[in-house]
């Protein structure tokens, strides 16, 4: 790992964001919900006023600092990307081991359902399927879950299909391993690598797509912050206080890009061909 310079920046950029975005509550000292009319579309001060007392990305149409409710907003996204990812990658595993080992109309019902999933646009999916339950944390997860999890599925049963005829499976069947434990022990183990590349993958992707929700107003309630509506409260004002659209944006921006890096990181690590 410390010889890929994609990991080690990939993954020195999410440290540093989480951590920033998780003790920011420790050492920010304006609220991120409480609004001051007085204090609206103040521009930055970069970091006068003694230090962060004062507004070094500014402050909002309602008069809430800017730099405040990034972190809040970025730590509220990342939580969320990290569930909707756990969820569905645990899903996707479970369904593309079952599909893949025991195959026939197992098998065909799994691919027939996730040919349907993928015939529809994530987003568009998850901005029906929230538009019924009504948008709420507990909703957007169970959404981007729901409609996240075919990804992963497809690979871990394209990974089971070339393996399960292979000769240490046929040895535990012969030796009358349960079914439970060729899936688990001996299946499982071998699709570890290509779900840690995938989960890289597909941590930026949730964090666009909650983003986008959030910026329609389909993701995270108002008034706790998030990147999308932070985004979508300064659209109006991208004229005159550009720094409300800019400080999220960027933050997006290098957060997708650090986990892009990651990924590439990962199957650099995991390649063969690396290996010395």
């Amino acid at each position: 790992m410390w010889k890929s310079k994609l990991f080690m920046i990939g993954a020195s950029m999410l440290v540093l964001l989480v951590l920033i975005c998780a003790t920011s509550g420790l050492w920010i000292k304006w609220s991120p919900t409480t609004s001051s009319l007085r204090s609206r579309l103040i521009a930055p001060d970069w970091f006068g006023n003694g230090g962060l007392s004062g507004h070094p990305f500014g402050t909002d149409p309602l008069g809430r600092d800017v730099l405040t409710r990034l972190l809040q907003g970025g730590w509220v996204s990342l939580k969320i990307t990290f569930m909707v990812t756990i969820i569905a990658m645990t899903l996707g595993a479970i369904v593309g081991l079952v599909s893949g080992y025991f195959g026939g109309i197992i098998d065909m019902i799994v691919m027939r359902i996730s040919d349907m999933l993928l015939a529809i646009p994530q987003l568009l999916l998850a901005i029906v399927v929230v538009s019924v339950l009504g948008p709420s944390m507990f909703n957007l997860v169970f959404t981007l879950s729901a409609t996240s999890w075919v990804a992963t599925a497809r690979l871990v049963r394209s990974v089971v299909l070339n393996m399960k005829h292979q000769e240490f499976i046929s040895a535990s069947r012969v030796l009358g391993a349960p079914t439970s434990r060729i899936i688990l022990k001996e299946l499982f183990p071998n699709t570890i690598t290509q779900m840690m590349i995938a989960a890289s993958g597909h941590f930026g992707g949730t964090i666009l797509v909650e983003t986008n929700l959030s910026y329609l107003g389909m993701g995270v309630p108002i008034p706790n912050p998030s990147w999308g509506n932070l985004i979508s409260d300064g659209r109006q004002y991208i004229a005159a206080a550009p720094w409300v659209v800019i400080a999220p944006g960027i933050a997006l921006m290098l957060t997708v890009l650090g986990f892009n890096f990651l990924g590439d990181g990962i199957r650099d690590v995991f390649d063969p061909k690396n290996q010395d």
